[in-house]
């Protein structure tokens, strides 16, 4: 019997761990969402651009031989 009450602590241990990463998980997302639309908010009013692209950049040394 003790171990069946083992087993039912580390199941609500494992439920409660869970539910905890999924909220994290919630969190990050709904500020990952707030981030790009206040990202794409201020790109409207922008008016000299941006100064980060994600374009062609070039490695910062040259390629070993």
């Amino acid at each position: 019997m003790f171990e069946y009450e083992l087993q039912q602590i580390r199941s609500a241990e494992l439920i409660r761990e869970a539910q905890n990463h999924r909220i994290a998980r919630e969190a990050i997302r709904s500020r990952r969402a707030a981030r790009r639309a206040a990202v794409r908010e201020s790109a409207g009013n922008d008016s000299e651009g941006q100064a980060h692209s994600r374009g062609h950049r070039r490695h910062r040394f040259a390629r070993v031989a």
